[in-house]
């Protein structure tokens, strides 16, 4: 497993090389489909067993990887 941003990692071998939730098989996507769908940062925590922190990591990711992004306008 390699970390790939501060409590998010990749692993061939888990989810298909998905980023997940360091030490966990959680999918980063999954999460935010969650949270994007309505659902608040606790329950998310409880549903998963994770920390707060956990959480914001996944949201620290997603905003570093949209923030990186560049779209071609045609």
């Amino acid at each position: 497993m390699r970390e790939i941003f501060p409590g998010i990692a990749v692993d061939p071998e888990i989810k298909g090389g998905k980023a997940v939730v360091k030490g966990t098989r959680i999918p980063v996507d999954l999460l935010l489909g969650k949270l994007a769908g309505g659902a608040k940062y606790e329950e998310v925590m409880e549903e998963y067993d994770l920390t707060r922190e956990q959480v914001f990591a996944v949201l620290r990711y997603a905003a570093s990887v949209v923030g990186e992004e560049r779209i071609k306008v045609i």
